[in-house]
């Protein structure tokens, strides 16, 4: 394992490996967890190099507790990744090596998927998420990069910011891995105590019986189901509950044959949000 903490020394590392290496990369944000290490293990299957990297960064963060508050782990992380006993290069840069001077989001048009869902409840989050993923990939210039499907709203900003910025890398989504009790695999969950994480796998369970009813319940039906599930729980309280069209991410008012459909949900945990999604049909 090589780690670097200046871009300029990662391109140049990078720019002297053979013109035939396959280029595999997994952007993380660190306090890794066993769902981070699936995505590497995938790429290191499929690649020649992989390169991870760990950056909490702060223009996605529209609240600045929030972003003081989470995790940062990185001598955690750089053991877990040694574990995996292969070549792997690590990129752990600073602020000021990716932001220069001024620490800000270019604002992006990703035709309407920002505006949904997580979008409307955490303004310019999707803006700091392309500013900081397109640095990234331009740094690194992978011929796939690797996305978890938990955050499925932010896999499919991704895909269009490579659309948009013609950036030739191939992004692949790769499935959410859960705890013993079903709450998604989260760098967040280490913010919650051990009966929180307990009450949490309502979110799981829930999803679970929207996925059971879908064919049966209409979609108005479904979300009075998901609010009385919350409002029997006094530990969770639910931001959102939306069942949305996979390619648009609109919210579905009624089903349409031939759309493929997904549920998700963003609920507290306490003071420590949580986010899940599950495909319907």
């Amino acid at each position: 394992m090589v780690i670097y903490t200046q871009k300029e020394t990662l391109v140049q590392a990078l720019s002297s490996t053979s013109k035939n290496d396959k280029i595999g990369f997994v952007p993380t944000m660190g306090a890794l967890h066993q769902g981070h290490i699936s995505l590497v293990k995938k790429a290191l299957s499929e690649n020649d190099l992989v390169v991870v990297s760990i950056f909490v960064n702060p223009t996605q963060f529209n609240n600045k507790a929030d972003l003081q508050k989470y995790p940062r782990t990185p001598n955690d992380d750089i053991s877990l990744l040694k574990n995996l006993e292969e070549e792997i290069i690590v990129y752990l840069p600073e602020v000021s090596d990716l932001y220069d001077t001024s620490v800000s989001a270019k604002k992006y048009n990703f035709g309407g998927l920002e505006n949904e869902m997580e979008g409307k409840h955490r303004n310019g989050h999707f803006d700091g998420v392309g500013t900081i993923v397109s640095k990234l990939l331009r740094i690194v210039k992978p011929n796939t990069a690797y996305f978890g499907e938990k955050d499925f709203q932010q896999l499919q900003i991704v895909k269009k910011l490579v659309s948009i910025e013609k950036l030739p890398v191939k992004i692949v989504g790769c499935p959410i891995l859960r705890e013993q009790n079903g709450l998604a695999m989260s760098s967040r969950n280490k913010r919650l105590s051990a009966k929180l994480f307990e009450e949490a796998a309502l979110i799981y369970k829930t999803l679970k019986e929207v996925r059971e009813k879908f064919s049966s319940k209409s979609i108005a039906e479904l979300n009075a189901l998901v609010a009385e599930r919350f409002l029997q729980n006094p530990h969770l309280n639910l931001e959102y509950f939306e069942i949305a069209e996979e390619k648009t991410l609109k919210t579905a008012k009624r089903k349409n044959k031939g759309s493929k459909y997904r549920a998700f949900i963003a609920a507290f945990a306490g003071e420590v949000r949580l986010i899940d999604n599950m495909p319907l049909n």
